[in-house]
């Protein structure tokens, strides 16, 4: 089976960036959540979130 692992709706809601406790958007294609306040990406590994700074991807890198 290939399709990508799915996360947890009500543990999206709660979720925050852990930088700026703002709210954070999915993005299912590329497995992340983004923090549109603090220009990170989150990965997801696993159907799990990390949410680390370190482990994120600065958005200023990217177009999206």
């Amino acid at each position: 089976m290939n399709s990508t692992p799915e996360v947890d709706p009500q543990l999206l809601e709660i979720l925050v960036c852990p930088l700026t406790k703002q709210p954070l958007r999915y993005d299912r294609d590329r497995q992340e959540l983004i923090s549109d306040a603090a220009h990170l990406a989150y990965p997801i590994r696993d159907g799990i979130p990390i949410m680390l700074v370190d482990e994120a991807r600065r958005l200023d890198d990217d177009n999206g």
